[in-house]
C-alpha cells in the first residue's frame, strides 16, 4: 500500500511539471510543447481548398466570398474582397454595424455592451495602476464580431439567391450591387425597432429585396427576404443563408484546452453537430441530411452568429447544409432554402434571424431547439451544465458571481460532509499512528518484506485505511475541471468582478494574491495532514503546494477562489476532527 501511495504522489507530481512547463511556454507566446490545442492545425496559414460537402440534392453550388468571377459567373475568389458599395452605418444600443449596399452585407458589427481590453500587467503598468496613472498600453474596445478588413479576419454574414439550373449564376447574390432605401440610420428616444432595406435591379429576371429589422436590447436581427419575378415565366430560386470565417482559433489555454472555434449544426433528426475546419479542408464532413428545420451557426469563444428560421413565413422549408473551404483560410457554412416556384410578376418572402451575440444560456435555449449548445463545455459538459445552473441559481440571490462561487463550495462541501469526514478521521488515526509507524520503520529498515507485513497488521488492527485521505481529493477534481469549464465558456462571467483587485473572474489575479493564499492553505492542510514515513514522500508532500502554487499563477481569478475557499473548510473540518480525536499538533 505504501508504494501505491508512492507512485499516485510520483505521477501527480510528474504531470504536475509537464502541465507547468507547456502553460509557461504558451505564457510566453511560444507553441504548447505537450498538449497542443486541437485545432492548431487550421491556425497555421491558408489551408487548401477542398470541395463542396453535402452539396447532394441540387447540386447547385454557393456563390462563395466577394471576388473575381468563376466560368459561371459567380464569384469564387476569397481572397480579396469586391469592390465596396456604399457603406451603411447602423447604430442601436447593443450595436454598431456598417452594411455594403453591395450585396446587402453586413461587413462590419461591433457589440456596444461588450468591451474588449487588451491588459498589459507589467510591474510598471501595475504601479501606475495602483496609484492612479492612467495606463497608455491598456485599450479598451467594444468586441467586434464581424469585420471585413482583411482576409486574416473576415467574418460576414452573406444572403442571397441561386439559380438551382445554372448552379448559381445570374441571380441576385451578395456580389450584386443594391440601393439603399431611405430611412433612420440609429435608434431613436422611445423608438424600439429600426428598418434598414435593399433593393437589387432584376438579375437573370428575379429582384431581391433584403431588409434588415434591428430591435431595442436584441441581439437578433431580423432580416426579410422578398423575391420578385419580373419575367413572364415561371422561376425556381433557393435562397442560401451563408456565414463566413476565417480559420484561425486562438492558442490552447491550461491543460491545452479551447472552447470550441468553427461552424455548427443543428436539425432535429441529427441534433447539435460541430464542424471542425480542418475536417473540412479534409472533406470528411458529415452533414445533416436535408431537412425542414435547423439552423446554421459560426461558434467562437462567448460569441456565436446563427441564421435561425423561426417565423410562419419559413415553416415547413425544406433546407440543405453546406460547408466548404475557400482557400485563404477562410471558409464558408451555409443553409439553403428551396423556394416555392414563383409564378410571373408573383413575390415570395421568407423570414429569417441573424442572431449575432453573447453565449448566454438562458437567450438562446427560448431562440431555437438546441441553440444553447454552442456554449462548449468541452468533454466536461455533464459536470459543468448543472454546476453553471446552480452557480446562476446562486447568482440570481447574491447578484455576485465571485460570492456565488463560495456559496457553490459551501454546498459542495455540505453535500459530501460525511464523505469527507470518514476521509479526514481516517486522516487523523493515520497522523496518531506516525510515531509508530516510522519506530517500527526504523527497526525492520533492513527486512524490507517484514516490514510491510507489519505495517498492513497495524492498518488492521487500528481500522485505518491508509488511501482514506485520497476520498477529497478524488472528488474535487471533478468538481474543478467542471468548474474550469464553466468560467472558461460562460460570457456571464467574462470581466465579472468579485471584490477589491479582482475585476474579472474569468482572467489570472493580476497581482497573485490568491494564489499566495492559496498556497498558504495548501500548506496549513499538509500540516494537518499525517506526515508519510517515508522520508521522499514527506518532502513531497510539502514540495507539491509550491508546484501547483505556480500553477495556480496562470488559473482563472475564480478557479483560484474556489480552491481557496474549498481548503478553509476543509481545513475546519479536519482541525475539528483532529482536535476530537486528540492528534492535533502531533
Amino acid at each position: 500500500m505504501n508504494d501505491i501511495r508512492r507512485t499516485i504522489l510520483w505521477v501527480i507530481f510528474g504531470f504536475s511539471l509537464v502541465m507547468l512547463w507547456d502553460q509557461w511556454q504558451v505564457y510566453n507566446g511560444h507553441k504548447a510543447t505537450f498538449l497542443p490545442s486541437r485545432s492548431a492545425a487550421t491556425a497555421e496559414g491558408p489551408a487548401p481548398v477542398a470541395p463542396v460537402a453535402g452539396a447532394s440534392g441540387t447540386g447547385a453550388e454557393l456563390p462563395a466570398a466577394a471576388g473575381a468571377a468563376n466560368s459561371a459567373g459567380v464569384p469564387t475568389q476569397a481572397g480579396a474582397a469586391a469592390p465596396a458599395g456604399e457603406l451603411v452605418t447602423v447604430s442601436t444600443d447593443v450595436f454598431k454595424a456598417v452594411i455594403d449596399s453591395r450585396g446587402g452585407t453586413i461587413t462590419r458589427l461591433e457589440l456596444s455592451q461588450f468591451l474588449d481590453s487588451t491588459n498589459h500587467h507589467g510591474l510598471v503598468e501595475k504601479v501606475r495602476s495602483l496609484i492612479g496613472l492612467p495606463n497608455p498600453l491598456n485599450e479598451v474596445k467594444p468586441v467586434l464580431l464581424m469585420e471585413d478588413d482583411s482576409p486574416a479576419t473576415r467574418y460576414l454574414a452573406q444572403t442571397g439567391l441561386i439559380n438551382p439550373e445554372t448552379k448559381g449564376a445570374y441571380f441576385p447574390n451578395h456580389t450584386t450591387p443594391m440601393t439603399v432605401q431611405a430611412g433612420p440610420r440609429s435608434l431613436a428616444d422611445g423608438q424600439d425597432t429600426m428598418e434598414v432595406s435593399f433593393a437589387s435591379e432584376p438579375v437573370g429576371g428575379l429582384k431581391y429585396i433584403k431588409t434588415y429589422v434591428f430591435k431595442r436590447g436584441d441581439y437578433s436581427i431580423q432580416v426579410k427576404h422578398q423575391v420578385v419575378n419580373t419575367t413572364s415565366q415561371p422561376l425556381d430560386a433557393q435562397l442560401y443563408l451563408q456565414l463566413l470565417r476565417h480559420g484561425t482559433v486562438p492558442s490552447s489555454t491550461m491543460f491545452g484546452t479551447n472552447t470550441f472555434t468553427g461552424p455548427a449544426f443543428y436539425t432535429e433528426e441529427k441534433k447539435f453537430h460541430k464542424v471542425a475546419f480542418s475536417d473540412i479542408t479534409k472533406d470528411k464532413v458529415e452533414l445533416p441530411p436535408p431537412a425542414t428545420n435547423g439552423w446554421v451557426a459560426m461558434v467562437q469563444h462567448y460569441f456565436v452568429s446563427a441564421w435561425l428560421l423561426n417565423t410562419p413565413d419559413a415553416a415547413g422549408i425544406k433546407r440543405q447544409f453546406r460547408v466548404k473551404d475557400l482557400g485563404n483560410n477562410l471558409y464558408s457554412a451555409a443553409m439553403v432554402l428551396d423556394l416555392p416556384k414563383l409564378a410571373p410578376g408573383a413575390s415570395e418572402t421568407v423570414t429569417s434571424d441573424l442572431y449575432a451575440g453573447p453565449e448566454e444560456e438562458k437567450k438562446l435555449e427560448v431562440l431555437a431547439p438546441g441553440l444553447e449548445l454552442v456554449k462548449d463545455y468541452g468533454i466536461f459538459a455533464i459536470i459543468s451544465k448543472p454546476l453553471y445552473w446552480l452557480l446562476s441559481k446562486l447568482h440570481g440571490m447574491i447578484g455576485n458571481w465571485g460570492w456565488a462561487i463560495v456559496a457553490l463550495v459551501v454546498l459542495l462541501k455540505a453535500a459530501f460532509y460525511w464523505l469527507n469526514a470518514k476521509a479526514y478521521a481516517s486522516m487523523a488515526k493515520m497522523k496518531g499512528l506516525s510515531p509508530k509507524i516510522t519506530e517500527m520503520r526504523a527497526r525492520l529498515k533492513d527486512k524490507p518484506q517484514e516490514m510491510q507485513q507489519e505495517m498492513m497488521r497495524i492498518y488492521r488492527e487500528e481500522k485505518v485505511n491508509p488511501m482514506g485521505g485520497c476520498f477529497p481529493i478524488l472528488i474535487q477534481i471533478p468538481v474543478f475541471m467542471g468548474l474550469y469549464w464553466v468560467l472558461l465558456s460562460s460570457v456571464e462571467m467574462r470581466h465579472a468582478p468579485w471584490i477589491l483587485w479582482i475585476h474579472d473572474l474569468s482572467a489570472p489575479d493580476p497581482w497573485f494574491i490568491l494564489p499566495v493564499i492559496m498556497t498558504a492553505t495548501s500548506l496549513l492542510q499538509t500540516w494537518l495532514n499525517p506526515t508519510p514515513p517515508d522520508p521522499m514522500q514527506a518532502r513531497l508532500m510539502w514540495i507539491m503546494p509550491l508546484v501547483f502554487s505556480v500553477m495556480f499563477i496562470f488559473f482563472p481569478a475564480g478557479l483560484v477562489l474556489y480552491w481557496i475557499t474549498n481548503n478553509a473548510l476543509s481545513i475546519l473540518q479536519q482541525w475539528f476532527i483532529n482536535k476530537r480525536l486528540g492528534v492535533l499538533g502531533k
